[in-house]
């Protein structure tokens, strides 16, 4: 378990020390690399070689994806935009979705085409209308990976062709997904459709667990003969998501079954709670030469933390504030923590931070509560 209370550290930026939990430990997959976790926590369920160096094949689309949709976010794309197909995006080798170069193609369509299809062509088309390039569009791809964490990761082309320059971890590939159902959950259907028709041919979308589970609703699949057959899958079950990421499988038939074995061992065998909301009160504390006596302390987002099966009840929190607090203090200023318990073992302690600012009080205030901390 201490993969999952490590994993918490990370999610929450908490202070963790490993308690002992008892879980069963993760099903042995047939898969050069895996990762597990709990999308409202962040917590790491199970894991091996997440860093491990890999060819991502199609996952890649992913990060084209992010770069596409935050282009329409921002106004440079917009989804009923048509645009042309060059020579390189129709000629590109692989899976395509059959763009037409005599026929513009909205993006909207081209989501769809590269999402579900898995489209090459697809890629270049909307790499070269984002960056006037897909060499300048892998620089950018570069710079996300950069901005989200990405450590382990290097991009050459938007569509996932091998490259020995083009590589990432499962631990970025789950940092890209996350950051995808985080940032724009929207579009997040376009990865549960089953089949896409564009240019009068249908193509089903070759995530198998799509058809076998009601329950999962993405993400990506990817294969090379280099990477293998790879799948980043997603499923949710009485208001809990998991992910998991499964690197270099057999066949396709392998990754939807280790897929499969992952996602359930997930949802079996540990339970997600929000501990607190965002913006909620924690708990008052006094603050000295400010204008306001007071200030809240709390979260700027959800806490949530996930554990063993049946262990949320025998959570036990003890909220530790800073003693004195003197003015100013900055809105998102970590004055305390709450230290969280499982079973009188240390599970975790969550940084509190203001809710507010507090400006220094004026001359007379300060003199005032410079008598008052004289005294105490």
């Amino acid at each position: 378990m201490r993969t999952l209370l490590l994993a918490l550290a990370s999610a929450l930026s908490i202070t963790v020390t490993a308690a002992p939990l008892a879980v069963p430990p993760p099903p042995d997959l047939a898969a050069k690399a895996y990762l597990l976790l709990d999308f409202q926590s962040g917590a790491h369920l199970a894991a091996r070689d997440p860093d491990k160096r890999i060819d991502p094949a199609s996952l890649t689309k992913l990060m084209t994806e992010y770069l596409t949709l935050k282009a329409v976010k921002e106004g440079r794309l917009r989804l009923d935009q048509q645009l042309t197909v060059s020579q390189k995006g129709w000629k590109t080798e692989g899976s395509r979705m059959f763009l037409d170069p005599k026929k513009p193609a909205r993006v909207d369509e081209l989501l769809r085409g590269m999402i579900v299809q898995s489209g090459n062509d697809a890629c270049v088309t909307l790499a070269e209308a984002i960056a006037g390039s897909e060499e300048n569009f892998a620089g950018m791809m570069n710079q996300q990976a950069a901005a989200l964490g990405m450590t382990g990761t290097h991009f050459m082309n938007s569509t996932g062709l091998p490259n020995p320059q083009h590589y990432t971890t499962a631990r970025d590939l789950s940092v890209l997904a996350m950051a995808i159902m985080r940032d724009y959950p929207e579009f997040f259907a376009i990865a549960s459709m089953k089949e896409y028709r564009y240019n009068n041919i249908t193509q089903p979308n070759r995530n198998l667990l799509l058809f076998r589970d009601p329950e999962v609703d993405g993400l990506k699949t990817g294969h090379t003969d280099s990477a293998g057959y790879c799948l980043i899958a997603t499923k949710h079950h009485d208001g809990r998501r998991v992910l998991s990421v499964v690197l270099g499988t057999a066949s396709e038939n392998a990754r939807a079954d280790e897929s499969a074995k992952l996602l359930g061992y997930g949802l079996n065998f540990f339970d997600t709670t929000r501990l607190y909301a965002a913006k909620q009160a924690v708990a008052q504390t006094v603050v000295y030469k400010g204008e306001a006596n007071q200030v809240a302390a709390g979260f700027d987002r959800d806490q949530f933390i996930t554990v063993p099966k049946g262990a949320i009840p025998r959570i036990q929190a003890q909220t530790i504030l800073q003693p004195k607090l003197i003015a100013p203090l900055a809105a998102g200023q970590v004055i305390g923590s709450v230290k969280l318990t499982l079973d009188g073992q240390p599970l975790a302690e969550l940084p509190l931070k203001t809710l507010a600012a507090v400006p220094q009080a004026g001359f007379f205030g300060r003199m005032v509560d410079s008598v008052k901390l004289w005294w105490k």
